[in-house]
């Protein structure tokens, strides 16, 4: 079971280091709140996205993870020299900014305590995200085989398979699971606390530096606590279910239910806020550094999420290029586009490997369209269809962003507008505010009108609206800290207080529910798996693939998942479970329908010996375990099998067979 003190010990490393590497780069190139506020992000995009590539051909390993972490710590000793152009005695104050951080680090324990289990007497009860945790045995997997990393969910005929999938946050985990000899489950918990808190310095340092008051920094964190409205209209309406009127809503809703749920793509929208930032100051001073530290946020925020970091940075670059090329002086117009051609380059080299292994996986899943035009559907049917689809288009700027973002989009839009009107003669400050709004409006649009299609619910639109999320807090806190703006500012302020007061309601249910997690039925059974799996991994070498029922405690997951695997197996599936596979497996979805049926049917004890011989022959099962909450516990198929052998089973509580 996963143990606070090492997933904390992974949070404090992963914090120190990778700050101090993009302190080191960031301060010679940013005024000093932004290098500040985003030293973190800056640190962990460049190091990972250079790592990863480098460890493919060395190997990953403890004593590579130390040599080249030594290596890129050398670049603090750059802390030891004086910037230039009186950055360092610029806002924010030193204590300011320090007490700035641990209300940071305070709400960041939020997010991770959600992951951590919570003990009930002999139960151990879990919190609804670590459903999308279960990608925990990703990192699991890189730790054991390296990189690329091997598919851990799926290994049709034996073979390792490529794993299709962002995964570079995952993989920055491992090096923390490997340094620390911590398990994938708390080196996931460290990260999301780390991410966290990367996130909410960011927009401190953005907030800060617009508003040139250290103040700037509390309002971040008070206003990233913000929830949605939805608890709080489901309460005065007395039910959750608001059809035909609303249709149920997708949740999107702000920063802290994404900081839990979903770290790798918040992390991503990091690299994009922080790539619009850079693009902002390369236009003012273009050089060949600002180039290819550029070039390498972006990669990151690619390979940590095709969503936001790919198809919404996409669309902002595409909203900012008229800005870009406008604001750059005629005379070094083609030096900078020159520039910035450089920067794509070497970022698309970086995120090849990638895009080649997704398209390889949607055309063996037969997705030739993944992502839709599909605008957001706010209205039931208590409308016509062609009525209610038009006035979806209004409504989605009307009621769904500012119900999900109750206490920083209307307010934020205006201090925007504010902040472009109030920054005078200010270049780079306009011109950052202008990038970021124009990445803010890319994630707010591509959520509004596009959708992915390869499962039931719209990722990318639940993810998309990330950056626009840490902007809209960033500029609605600086604009709440200028004095200045006098009238502005207290419409300001009232908007997002109100906001804030009213999802009060929702935030209280997300922090019960990560403090708290959710009792369950299968608690008791869940807190005695490590023993199964310690026993499965005697006879699963590293690199074998294991067999177990893909509805193993389903019931302690919001939704079904094979989460005992998923975080304590430390070894691969032959099929995992169809919700997972969905998102890893390059199957169709009828060929996908079919596996699982058969792995469900097998476990429920229904199993033929024809099903049996293909885990062992076209699945490479090497290990397979029945437990008493298995139908094949009484009508066991393995038993009788030529393929498989009883090599263990332990006083009723299960059986390891082990291919013959």
């Amino acid at each position: 079971m996963a143990s606070p003190v090492a997933a904390a010990l992974c949070a404090l490393i992963a914090t120190g280091f990778w700050t101090l590497v993009g302190l080191a780069i960031a301060r010679h190139l940013l005024p000093r709140p932004l290098a500040l506020g985003a030293a973190a992000v800056i640190g962990w995009a460049t190091h990972s996205a250079a790592a990863l590539p480098l460890y493919v051909w060395v190997g990953l390993s403890p004593i590579s993870v130390a040599a080249l972490g030594l290596l890129s710590g050398l670049a603090g000793f750059s802390l030891l020299f004086p910037v230039s152009g009186g950055r360092a005695n610029a806002v924010p104050s030193l204590p300011v900014w320090s007490i700035g951080c641990l209300c940071a680090a305070a709400l960041a324990l939020v997010p991770a305590i959600a992951i951590l289990p919570k003990y009930y007497g002999d139960a151990v009860a879990l919190a609804d995200p670590i459903f999308d945790h279960s990608k925990g045995a990703v990192i699991d997997a890189i730790v054991r085989l390296g990189v690329p990393p091997v598919n851990p969910i799926f290994g049709e005929f034996g073979m390792p398979g490529r794993l299709a999938y962002y995964y570079l946050w995952h993989f920055s985990a491992a090096e923390l699971a490997l340094v620390t000899r911590s398990s994938g489950w708390e080196a996931d918990i460290g990260l999301t606390g780390f991410t966290a808190f990367s996130s909410l310095t960011l927009i401190m340092g953005i907030a800060v530096w617009l508003s040139k008051r250290s103040a700037a920094a509390f309002w971040t964190v008070g206003l990233a606590t913000a929830g949605s409205l939805w608890i709080t209209i489901f309460t005065v309406g007395g039910t959750n279910d608001l059809r035909p009127v609303l249709l149920f809503p997708i949740g999107m809703s702000g920063w802290l239910f994404q900081a839990t749920w979903v770290p790798q793509h918040l992390m991503a929208g990091g690299c994009t806020v922080v790539a619009m930032l850079l693009l902002a100051h390369y236009i003012k001073r273009p050089n060949l550094t600002v180039v290819l530290l550029l070039a390498l946020i972006v990669a990151a925020g690619f390979e940590s999420s095709s969503f936001v970091g790919g198809i919404t940075f996409l669309v902002a670059v595409v909203f900012t290029a008229p800005l870009v090329f406008y604001a750059v002086a005629p005379a070094r117009r083609l030096v900078a586009i020159a520039g910035l051609a450089l920067a794509a380059m070497v970022a698309i080299s970086f995120v090849v490997p990638f895009i080649l292994d997704q398209l390889t996986a949607l055309r063996e899943r037969g997705a030739a369209h993944p992502i839709a035009f599909s605008p957001y559907a706010v209205f039931g049917n208590f409308l016509p269809l062609p009525i209610r689809r038009i006035l979806d288009l209004p409504a989605y700027w009307l009621l769904i962003a500012p119900i999900e973002l109750p206490a920083v989009f209307v307010a934020g839009v205006i201090a925007i507008v504010t902040l472009l009107r109030s920054a005078g003669e200010s270049r780079s400050e306009k011109l950052a505010v202008s990038f970021l709004a124009c990445l803010a409006g890319a994630g707010l649009i591509v959520s509004w009108l596009l959708k992915s299609t390869l499962a039931d619910n719209n990722d990318l639109g639940l993810r998309a609206i990330i950056p626009a999320i840490v902007v809209l807090i960033a500029c609605t806190s600086a604009a709440a800290a200028m004095s200045e703006l006098r009238r502005l500012r207290l419409i300001i302020v009232v908007i997002a207080l109100l906001g804030l007061v009213l999802s009060l309601p929702d935030t209280a249910m997300i922090v019960r529910g990560n403090v708290g997690g959710t009792q369950r039925p299968g608690g008791k059974e869940f807190a005695q798996s490590p023993e199964l799996w310690v026993a499965v991994r005697r006879y699963a070498p590293p690199q074998a693939r294991v067999a177990n029922n893909p509805l193993f405690l389903k019931d302690e997951t919001p939704w079904p998942v094979n989460i005992s695997w998923a975080l304590l197996a430390d070894r691969n599936s032959c099929f995992a479970e169809s919700d997972l596979a969905l998102a890893f497996a390059p199957l169709t979805a009828k060929r996908r329908n079919q596996i699982g049926g058969q792995f469900e049917r097998v476990f429920a004890g229904v199993g033929t010996a024809d099903d049996i011989h293909d885990l062992a022959t076209q699945y490479g099962c090497a290990v397979a375990v029945v437990v008493p909450s298995d139908g094949a516990w009484e009508h066991d198929p393995f038993a009788a099998s030529t393929d498989y052998r009883l090599t263990e089973t332990r006083d009723g509580r299960w059986r390891i067979y082990v291919r013959r």
